[in-house]
């Protein structure tokens, strides 16, 4: 049978086997207290949740690529009070299920392997799926390591200028996941004039720009010029609505241009219910600063226990994950199992990517009662 060698290569999905690890200890009767994946569990905003049953009717045709010309002006309209950007909402803003599906096939938009453009840049450890996009639209891959020394950032001036002609698409994702670790806009200044002078797009996974606890983060958006750039952004994290599928690129208006033509071939524009739940979602800050103060309260309970327990936060100030340096002598996974063991799952840094190791990370998604049902088992693992 004919399966797709890039398929068959694939390892497991690194969630998956933590889900996997969690079934079977439940299997048991025994207790999970899941940190696992980031899916966040705070619950939706009513006012949210009423523009989406208001926006179903009886008869409900398919929704246009393009999106509704409502959810794009008030994505437009959130990127101006959040960034001080003006966004053309018709020629710079296109609406996406999700960012997933977006992040996942961007790169065969932008690819040109016949004409000498084969690579994809990512940085590990991280998210699975623009690398794994990449290889399934025929890339070559190049990994770029975040390492703490270097503040887990890229080191992009270590690149060889024969990779950058070579390169189609370069992916960063700040706030960044696993890390916590936030970008300047020097960063993004630097990565934007390296697209510009090899030719190159610069796509910026900000899925997490909302979830911050010292100051907000800044965006790719607001760059000077948005010539080769383009940013992702959903509303999973931002308003708990991972079950919804709604998010948006914004950018260069040739790059949306080709999303335009792109995307009717693969059919995922969100439903309109739900882009009429979006845009409630998109112009509402009370919800977003809600769930914020709830990861914070979360976070210092967790904070507070590595202090007492002489274990180190590694990370950076944003997101929904805490990075936390394992002991030393034992591997990422190592300390996972002990965890889990104890009945509380995190995901090992090595299943993030090589420079993962030596990190696990906790996604701070369940209640607070459960945060502090987990701590109060911490506190006697490492008494």
């Amino acid at each position: 049978m004919g399966i797709s060698p890039i398929l068959r290569a694939q390892a497991t999905y690194p969630f998956v086997r933590l889900n996997q690890a969690a079934a079977e200890r439940r299997e048991r009767g025994l207790e999970v207290l899941d940190f696992g994946m980031g899916d966040p569990r705070e619950p939706t905003d009513p006012r949210i949740m009423r523009a989406l049953r208001d926006g179903v009717r009886r008869r409900m045709g398919y929704p246009a690529a393009a999106g509704l010309p409502e959810l794009r002006e008030a994505i437009a309209s959130w990127a101006g009070r959040r960034f001080g950007v003006a966004l053309d909402p018709d020629r710079q803003v296109i609406p996406t299920l999700g960012s997933k599906e977006a992040i996942f096939s961007f790169a065969q938009v932008v690819l040109d392997v016949a004409g000498g453009r084969d690579t994809v840049v990512v940085t590990e450890p991280g998210y699975p799926v623009p690398g794994r996009g990449a290889e399934f639209a025929g890339a070559r891959v190049v990994e770029l390591p975040l390492l703490e020394a270097g503040g887990f950032l890229p080191d992009v001036d270590a690149v060889p200028a024969e990779t950058w002609r070579r390169t189609a698409l370069v992916w960063v994702n700040y706030p960044n996941n696993p890390t916590g670790a936030t970008a300047p806009l020097a960063f993004y200044a630097r990565l934007a004039d390296l697209a510009r002078a090899y030719g190159f797009v610069l796509a910026c996974d900000e899925a997490y720009s909302e979830l911050w606890f010292e100051e907000p983060p800044v965006s790719a958006l607001q760059l000077a010029d948005w010539s080769n750039v383009v940013s992702f952004n959903t509303l999973s994290k931002r308003s708990s609505m991972t079950g919804y599928r709604s998010g948006f690129v914004a950018g260069d208006p040739e790059l949306v241009a080709a999303l335009r033509q792109f995307r009717p071939n693969v059919g995922t524009a969100p439903q309109e219910f739900v882009q009429r739940a979006s845009v409630v979602a998109w112009g509402d800050e009370e919800h977003v600063e809600q769930a914020r103060a709830a990861y914070a309260r979360k976070r210092a309970l967790f904070l507070e226990l590595f202090r007492r327990v002489g274990l180190r936060d590694a990370g950076g100030p944003s997101t929904m994950y805490l990075w936390v340096a394992v002991p030393h002598g034992e591997t990422s996974q190592e300390f996972a199992t002990t965890l889990l063991a104890h009945g509380v799952l995190v995901a090992p840094g090595s299943f993030l990517g090589p420079s993962g190791e030596g990190y696990v990370r906790f996604a701070l998604v369940p209640t607070e009662d459960e945060c502090a049902r987990a701590v109060e088992i911490l506190d006697d693992v490492f008494a």
